[in-house]
């Protein structure tokens, strides 16, 4: 049985293959990027939202998929923070 996962779930189990490990908050709709490899963000790089870095927001319609919100400006902050 082949299960279908969200952007986020991939998203983090092929960064945990290469030893990343991402932790994420959130308060809906937004979902935050909350610490790469344990390194909290620092607020002067919130994006997207006041309390935190925005990397994605919950789907507002039943049946629409969940989407990375700039999947360049995710890759800068990972990269910094790991």
């Amino acid at each position: 049985m082949i299960f279908e996962r969200d952007v986020l779930s991939r998203l983090i189990l092929r960064l945990a293959r290469i030893g990343i490990k991402i932790d994420l908050a959130g308060n809906s709709p937004w979902i935050y990027l909350d610490k790469v490899n344990g390194n909290r963000i620092k607020e002067k790089d919130y994006y997207l939202g006041n309390h935190g870095f925005t990397i994605a927001f919950y789907p507002s319609k039943i049946g629409k998929e969940m989407e990375l919100t700039d999947i360049t400006k995710v890759f800068e902050i990972i990269r910094k923070y790991k």
